[in-house]
């Protein structure tokens, strides 16, 4: 398969490697916005590098190109490539709106072509530790994911952006889907919002975000994300409790709680989850394996954030439809 790559950041580099380990691929083009920085980036893995996605339409043969640039850019590059007829895996999110990463499926599914929505974090040793140890624990009564990044000074760049980046629970939507993917459909949501910074509301130098998710299962979810120069010690911690025990993973300590007493869990590796995801796509279209998540998984998740955006933006608790 010939493959390109748009983006040059950390995920499209990690993307390029997995491909170099791939020998069912060749990758032959990498877009890009800097002209000097594409070129490094292509140079080093052999690749032609170009500046839009035309070029890359219209002198590659490609089959399946990976969309690895900033999340605003994602639906607009996605329906292009669709339209053209290649396979298409993204980071995500695939969209800022919800209905326009409905009709960036249906459009896939009319186009006969795979449409891949990355969500790594279901790979990880920490969340198969999660789905694990989940049936132990009985029905879930409440949920802890907490992700803070200290950060000194605040990086110049783009994730700092909230035009580029979005709402900060679209942007890092893999907080939302993992709680998904354990505890199921999502029945209300809050959400309270902070930006702090001289350049806002271009740029902030920090953001907090606290989302109250209640699930249909009965289940309570409390979800920080945060980051920057107001953040002073970074963490990251996921804790879920259930009828007949706990489980606390991350920060110093990774145990299971319950009437026996307190044990280790092995969290396994954090390594390693672009290659997998790669070469999961790659399975897919190759040899028909079944992908370990779906656009449309990916879209419910999406569905979740935006209203912790809606309810940011109203302060009112909003309602999902079932």
């Amino acid at each position: 398969m010939r493959v390109g790559i748009v983006g040059t950041g950390y995920a499209a580099r990690l993307r390029a490697e997995a491909l170099q380990q791939e020998l069912r691929c060749e990758l032959v083009a990498v877009v890009g916005r800097d002209r000097d920085r594409t070129a490094g980036f292509a140079a080093g893995f052999e690749a032609k590098a170009l500046s839009d996605c035309e070029a890359l339409l219209r002198d590659f043969d490609v089959d399946l190109v990976f969309v690895s640039t900033i999340n605003c850019h994602h639906a607009s590059i996605v329906r292009q490539l669709l339209e053209a007829g290649k396979h298409v895996v993204v980071e995500y999110p695939i969209a800022f709106d919800l209905s326009e990463a409905r009709d960036l499926i249906e459009l896939a599914k009319r186009q006969h072509r795979l449409l891949h929505v990355e969500h790594v974090e279901l790979l990880s040793g920490i969340h198969l530790a999660l789905k694990r140890e989940l049936p132990a624990l009985g029905s879930i009564l409440y949920a802890n994911y907490v992700s803070v990044k200290a950060a000194h000074p605040a990086p110049q760049r783009w994730t700092y952006q909230p035009d580029l980046f979005g709402f900060p629970l679209v942007g890092a939507l893999s907080r939302i889907h993992r709680l998904v993917d354990l505890l199921g459909a999502v029945e209300r949501v809050s959400c309270q919002l902070r930006y702090r910074g001289p350049h806002l509301p271009d740029r902030f130098s920090s953001c907090v975000c606290s989302a109250q998710l209640t699930f249909c299962s009965g289940a309570v979810a409390d979800v920080v994300y945060a980051k920057g120069e107001s953040l002073w010690r970074s963490r990251r911690t996921i804790e879920l409790h259930g009828e007949s025990g706990s489980l606390q993973l991350g920060g110093e300590q990774n145990v299971a709680i319950d009437g026996n007493g307190v044990r280790k869990v092995d969290m396994g590796s954090r390594r390693g989850l672009f290659y997998r995801d790669t070469q999961a796509a790659i399975d897919h279209l190759l040899g028909g394996k079944p992908l370990y998540t779906s656009a449309l998984e990916s879209l419910r998740s999406l569905e979740v954030a935006l209203a912790a955006e809606q309810a940011a933006a109203s302060q009112q608790t909003v309602t999902l439809p079932l």
